[in-house]
């Protein structure tokens, strides 16, 4: 799981520029929405927009936008977004699971399909890659955020179903079993423990290793992914070396 959390500190640097937190906010008003128009706009009753809510508060998003947010979802005349996902191949083999949610469909799998085509990669059919890739809960905490003693938080976490723990550059990450996620979020509540994010992401059985340039390659198509305004997340099987790293920041 290390590749992962080094993969989560990647995302974290990128994101502490302006221009990409504005697009961090636009993705979480995006999840909120959606999850009012499925079930509510009240977040006691309606786990998902509790998520959202905990998710937007845990990237500083004011506390306006999540109300603007909440009641753009309520508005029956507003847009109505889709959750899609598409699967392709990069060059080198490294599989990649793109997620998004979006007012135009024709529009996301058209600008989707030119980034793969783009970059020498290969759009696939939905479930191509499914056996690449497991779906876990992935918690992501700053250390400062636990006041109780680490270890004790540890025994907790593991209590509440996590099959990892790791604690790097003053980050915990915490990951579980699909089927755990929701216990460890409550889990999380009860000690009065606000994570930075929480989500189901989609976790590789395996990495694919490349040298530290055709790597930068890779990892810059992940960013013209990220870039698109549909895109909510990408998850892919490229291992991030701690070269990768260096050379990334």
């Amino acid at each position: 799981m290390s590749g992962h959390s080094k993969w989560s500190t990647i995302k974290r640097k990128k994101g502490a520029a302006d221009a990409k937190r504005s697009k961090i906010f636009s993705k979480l008003v995006k999840e909120i929405t959606i999850a009012v128009k499925e079930g509510g706009p009240d977040p006691d009753s309606n786990p998902k927009l509790r998520l959202a809510i905990a998710n937007a508060k845990g990237q500083s998003m004011p506390k306006d936008n999540i109300t603007r947010a909440i009641s753009k979802g309520e508005d029956k005349d507003g847009s109505n977004y889709t959750e899609l996902t598409y699967e392709g191949y990069l060059s080198h083999g490294i599989a990649v699971y793109v997620e998004c949610m979006t007012d135009n469909q024709q529009r996301t799998v058209s600008n989707v399909r030119a980034i793969f085509n783009k970059y020498g990669g290969n759009l696939g059919t939905n479930g191509s890659l499914s056996f690449l890739f497991d779906r876990k809960g992935v918690f992501t905490i700053p250390v400062q955020n636990v006041e109780m003693d680490m270890e004790e938080f540890e025994m907790e976490a593991i209590d509440a179903g996590a099959e990892d723990f790791e604690i790097e550059n003053d980050y915990i990450s915490i990951t579980t079993a699909l089927e755990d996620f929701g216990s460890m979020q409550k889990k999380l509540e009860e000690l009065n423990i606000e994570a930075e994010n929480a989500a189901l992401e989609r976790i590789p059985h395996e990495t694919v290793k490349l040298d530290p340039e055709d790597a930068q390659k890779i990892m810059k198509v992940i960013e013209v992914f990220e870039d698109d305004d549909d895109v909510q997340n990408v998850y892919h099987n490229l291992e991030i070396t701690d070269e990768l790293m260096d050379a990334m920041d």
